[in-house]
């Protein structure tokens, strides 16, 4: 079966793709029982160093509903210099640009390997990137000082006509001005009232065009009347921001024994969003928030200013006792909402070892595209070196990040769009190919999104329409066409397009190909994401019933077995992971909240619906590797029969990186046998981990958590709560040979969860 593993690799590698099904069932009705639906994970600006941007806009479609672009798909006449669109057959004409093609002289867009394709687009102005920071001023001073030196440090990786803004809150909230040389001015909100964005507009004097500074001509490259006196490039105010921000003091109101700092986070934030929306809309600009606690006054408060009562736990939010929890969610929806319409994206630093509001801010990231980044002080590595990752750049010297981009699918007329899941909006196009049932964010057939990076990954979810009565000819092939449109970091205005094409099979003839071309990992995030997507708005166990009834039919349709004989249930080797995915799914942070406050639940979310297929495994069934003196380290069963006392572990989460050594290891180590010479081949075991680790820790975003364990260690608890407790206090003595350390959980293991679902499989009654 290598051959579709290489179709599945070579497709992801040069179109950025993944589908469930890489053969598609062609009928509605055969569709449906597949179980899991036809669908794809795609990333939109994965990275190719083979793709140079062309610097000519795409040909489309002349018919006014279709628009599709012109694609390898579409069949040409080079002697009429017509070509028919693969999607509604319109016939074109090409434009006298085109007078020179023929069969040996085709322009790149139709070249195979150009299944996906990048143009310039020429006309228009390009505007300058914008970074607005809004600083949360009530932190210890520690805090605060390590902070100021990360935004200073920043000033540094912008590029030098990038705009800069600077607003800062406690009690009350500065909008701080940055054109008055050697005079520090700013503009005082208050932190308990909410602002309409024209209320602020007039208020920061945004309504009238801005003023240059008095006898200093706008020079030409920069945008005259496009800085404004709040926001200005890099280039001309890096001496006084530096100085304005190692100037900045803790907020001055004092606060009484037992009570919580003021935060006015909720009005911060409308101030910042209506700030941009006046000054600099549809254009890229980030809104970056740093914050040390949650909301504790105005509009968007999550916690009153009493230490006494305590920030809501889950227990709270299911016993319906979250008294802000409905509002101040619904004030951070409305300004993710203004923001998204501008293409503008908020990113959240929230740095603390208590809650910081994430589950009610966090829609402000999701719908803009923006991080959500989690730590425990703005001191630490981890917040420090990931800060510094925003700001990486590419191949070409750009930023990696890109800004206010749309997608638009367009598909053949047996599919319909049925949604996607993923850190964007709606634009509610409603188009001919826009499905009636939704699965995640439907109703339409183009996105907005804000933020975005080359691991960006979206869940896109279609229908087949076409009915059992009608068969599609031999040979026929369904397309679907993503065009994505965005502001590149280079200021230019791209146009990305992906054209990809699959063949149709009669389920009832050929199920054998379809079940050949079944993709069980991007399978397993899809259904994954469907189930977190729902556990934002149903109940835990619910979601769970939901994937095991899935997972169970799925089991049945294309498992091979003798009715009631659990012991005669085989999968197909395309199958055989897909279960073992679900059973780790629906012990993860995703899904399960126990032992997680509602901030982390959200961060771990967040960060599940926007990677890539291959972190996404990683978060859904974290790695395992074993390092010992026997052989080079390699890769183990996620078991807790992998933990054995002569060996070190090597745990990737995602969120975490941990190294546990095992009991004999630990003592070896502790009597210090790694410092005499005699054991120079144990110093070097126990550094392997450590490389192997530091080199993770230097490239991921955001930086995971670094845990250094052993045996009997507190932090232990990190790996085992992972993985498969095959042995458990109740069974340890069952064992013949010691292997492996018993977990104290009475979680069930994957032998007892894959005997369950083989009864079930099987049995006639279900």
């Amino acid at each position: 079966m290598a051959s579709y593993l290489e179709f599945i690799q070579q497709n992801e590698e040069r179109d950025g793709i993944r589908f469930s099904w890489n053969v598609w069932p062609s009928s509605r009705l055969e569709a449906t029982r597949m179980v899991v639906p036809l669908a794809c994970l795609f990333t939109p600006l994965k990275e190719r160093p083979d793709l140079p941007p062309i610097q000519y806009e795409p040909v489309l479609c002349s018919r006014a509903t279709c628009r599709a672009v012109l694609n390898p798909l579409c069949q040409v006449d080079y002697r009429a210099k017509l070509w028919a669109c693969n999607f509604c057959f319109q016939r074109n004409q090409f434009s006298p640009s085109y007078s020179g093609i023929s069969e040996l002289n085709q322009p790149a867009e139709l070249l195979p390997q150009f299944s996906t394709i990048e143009y310039v687009v020429q006309r228009g102005s390009s505007a300058p990137l914008i970074f607005l920071y809004v600083v949360d001023t009530c932190l210890e001073e520690d805090d605060l000082q390590a902070l100021k030196e990360s935004l200073q440090m920043s000033l540094s990786l912008l590029t030098p006509n990038s705009l800069v803004g600077l607003i800062t809150f406690g009690r009350m909230v500065q909008v701080h001005e940055l054109n008055c040389e050697g005079i520090s001015k700013s503009y005082v909100f208050r932190g308990t009232k909410d602002l309409s964005a024209k209320q602020i507009q007039d208020m920061l004097g945004l309504a009238k065009p801005p003023v240059g500074v008095q006898g200093s001509a706008p020079q030409p490259q920069e945008h005259p009347g496009l800085s404004s006196r709040f926001l200005q490039p890099v280039h001309k105010i890096d001496m006084n921001l530096t100085d304005l921000l190692g100037e900045l003091q803790r907020d001055p109101w004092p606060v009484p024994q037992g009570k919580r700092p003021l935060r006015s986070t909720g009005v911060a934030l409308s101030i910042a969003v209506g700030l941009l929306e006046g000054s600099f809309p549809n254009t890229g600009a980030r809104i970056m928030l740093f914050t040390g606690g949650p909301p504790t006054q105005g509009p968007g408060i999550v916690v009153g200013d009493e230490l006494k009562t305590p920030i809501r736990s889950w227990h709270d939010i299911e016993k319906d006792n979250a008294r802000f929890l409905k509002k101040a969610t619904k004030h951070y929806e409305a300004l993710a909402n203004r923001a998204a319409v501008n293409g503008h994206c908020i990113d959240i630093y929230a740095c603390s070892l208590d809650q910081t509001g994430l589950l009610e801010l966090k829609c402000c990231c999701n719908l803009s595209g923006g991080y959500i980044v989690m730590a425990d002080s703005f001191n630490t590595s981890l917040f420090k070196q990931t800060f510094q990752r925003v700001f990486s750049k590419g191949l070409q010297g750009d930023f990696r990040m890109s800004f206010g981009a749309s997608l638009e699918i367009k598909t053949t007329r047996e599919l319909k769009i049925a949604g996607a899941i993923g850190t964007c909006v709606s634009l509610n196009s409603k188009g001919p190919s826009v499905s009636e049932n939704e699965l995640g964010i439907g109703g339409t057939c183009q996105w907005k999104i804000c933020g975005l990076d080359p691991s960006t990954t979206l869940s896109i979810y279609f229908e087949v329409v076409n009915q059992h009565n009608a068969p599609i000819p031999q040979g026929g092939r369904g397309a679907i066409q993503f065009v994505t449109h965005y502001q590149h970091s280079s200021s230019q205005r791209r146009i990305r397009v992906t054209t990809v094409a699959r063949n149709w099979a009669d389920a009832q003839s050929q199920l054998q190909h379809i079940e050949a071309a079944f993709d069980q990992e991007a399978s397993a995030v899809l259904m994954a994401r469907l189930g977190v997507f729902k556990a934002e708005s149903e109940e835990g166990p619910d979601v769970l019933r939901w994937l095991d009834r899935q997972l169970i039919r799925l089991c049945q349709k294309f498992g091979q077995f003798h009715k009631d004989d659990s012991n005669s249930f085989k999968l197909s080797e395309t199958f055989s992971l897909y279960p073992q995915f679900m059973f780790h799914l629906r012990r993860s942070p995703f899904l399960q909240v126990f032992n997680n406050s509602p901030d982390e639940s959200s961060y771990y979310r967040h960060h599940f619906m926007r990677q890539d297929l291959t972190q996404s495994l990683i978060m859904i069934q974290p790695v395992l590797y074993s390092y010992s003196f026997y052989g080079p380290p390699e890769p183990v069963l996620l078991d807790s029969g992998s933990i054995l006392p002569d060996r070190i572990l090597l745990m990737d989460t995602f969120f975490q990186i941990v190294i546990y050594h095992g009991e004999t290891i630990s003592q070896w180590r502790k009597a210090g046998y790694q410092d005499m010479q005699e054991y120079e081949n144990f110093k070097q075991l126990l550094q392997a981990p450590l490389d192997d680790a530091q080199e993770i820790l230097q490239t991921r975003f955001p930086m995971p958590r670094y845990v250094d364990t052993e045996h009997g260690g507190s932090q232990a608890r990190f790996l085992l709560s992972k993985v498969n407790p095959s042995q458990t206090h109740n069974n340890m003595y069952a064992c013949e040979q010691e292997s492996g350390a018993p977990i104290l959980t009475d979680d069930v293991s994957l032998q007892v969860f894959m005997d369950h679902l083989k009864k079930l499989a099987v049995s006639s009654s279900s």
